[in-house]
């Protein structure tokens, strides 16, 4: 949550932050489960790549979102994960098979 100090030094919450960090968060959610779900089905290198793909975009979506509600421990997970979707990237869709 982001805090503001009015003019009168009053201290408030502004809940657009809020707003916006929760579209982040469902984001990274749906794209996070699709990915899980890609992944699982295991169809194919080319397949899993895109997988992981999604997971990195997820991973993103992830930090910015405890970046947005100051969730530091949910934003060090998500920079652990977002180097390892990139090596899945790396994996199924850059290196030769």
């Amino acid at each position: 949550m982001l805090q503001i100090i009015t003019r009168r030094g009053e201290l408030r919450y502004d809940r657009r932050m809020d707003s916006i960090a929760d579209v982040v968060k469902w984001a990274a959610s749906i794209s996070g489960m699709i990915a899980a779900f890609i992944v699982s089905l295991d169809a194919g290198r080319r397949w899993t790549g895109w997988g992981f793909v999604l997971f990195v975009g997820s991973s993103v979506c992830w930090f910015a979102g405890s970046w947005l509600t100051e969730d530091w421990a949910l934003g060090t997970q998500n920079t652990v994960l977002f180097g390892i979707n990139l090596l899945g990237v790396y994996r199924y869709l850059i290196r030769d098979a």
